[in-house]
């Protein structure tokens, strides 16, 4: 039997976990809803479960550890939940100890969006790179930064929390405290809030609103643009910073990215002089929601 690791992604909505071996081959992936309205204990429990199943078909022996993608900003040399809008319970929860302690394994704690962007880099569209910054677009905006093949934490972990980054100075204030940030203005949750200022309806999904444009809705399609310029005012800076050859995006938004890609590379070709200078390529990742398995099982092996 070869080395394994196993990711597990735990999101507000769905708990997935797979085996996959140091060559990157997915041996086998379990889903799962996640119980929040049970409260914290039963979804770790969920977690420790999903684990022991793997664990089971692929044996101890040749498990090298386990990583865990979560929403939030996490203290990383805690291994601490230190605040998660998508996990409420967990606030201030010693998540990396608690799932160790009922593993007896290794476990490496990780956010979601850099466990996505560690995915990408390991077995997506990173893997002819050492530097990358993935964004990934939902209900939200998160963000990873890969700098030699390395998560960038920052101090304290808390480090590529991209989604709020100011690109609208006067925009629509944001549950973090600023007014402005990129996930107000380029998520699933801000195309939704357009459609409604434009008048398209009240209970629409960005998915209705996609396919709304996709069918020549103007209005719709004026807020996939109003998207795409938010990105790329974001993107601009990014390139301009840190001059990185690969700039991904993914994500439940990625879909439309014909209509939002356009006046997103129009708006950073304006504002960066780097990114109309050189070859930098802003792309779809590839990994869809697989990603953040692939990177917490990498974090997994401990390399």
């Amino acid at each position: 039997m070869a080395q394994y690791s196993i990711g597990l992604d735990l999101g507000g909505t769905n708990l997935r976990a797979a085996a996959i071996t140091r060559e990157g081959k997915l041996l086998r992936k379990v889903s799962g809803r996640t119980n929040l309205g049970e409260g914290r204990e039963v979804v770790v429990d969920d977690m420790a479960s999903a684990i022991h199943e793997l664990i089971g078909e692929f044996g101890r022996e040749d498990l090298k550890g386990v990583g865990v993608g979560v929403p939030g900003f996490i203290e990383m040399k805690a291994g601490v939940i230190r605040d998660s809008p998508n996990l409420p319970c967990f606030v201030n929860f010693p998540m990396r100890d608690e799932v160790a302690k009922k593993l007896g394994v290794p476990v490496a704690l990780e956010n979601d969006a850099n466990a996505a962007a560690m995915g990408e880099k390991w077995m997506g569209a990173g893997r002819d790179v050492g530097d990358l910054v993935l964004l990934t677009l939902g209900t939200g905006v998160g963000g990873g930064i890969i700098v030699d093949g390395k998560i960038l934490h920052g101090f304290v972990g808390m480090a590529a929390e991209l989604g709020h980054m100011t690109v609208i100075p006067s925009g629509n204030p944001c549950g973090c405290g600023n007014q402005g940030c990129l996930e107000k203005h380029a998520s699933a949750t801000a195309i939704t809030a357009m459609a409604q200022l434009v008048g398209l309806g009240d209970d629409l999904t960005s998915e209705q609103v996609y396919e709304l444009a996709v069918r020549g809705s103007e209005k719709a399609r004026h807020c996939f643009s109003v998207m795409g310029r938010a990105l790329g005012i974001a993107l601009a800076t990014l390139v301009t910073t840190f001059n990185f050859p690969l700039y991904l995006l993914g994500g439940g938004v990625l879909p439309a990215w014909d209509l939002f890609a356009p006046p997103m590379l129009e708006e950073c070709a304006r504002r960066s002089y780097i990114f109309r200078n050189t070859d930098t390529r802003i792309e779809k990742a590839t990994l869809g929601n697989e990603a953040g398995l692939y990177g917490s099982a990498f974090l997994g092996f401990g390399d």
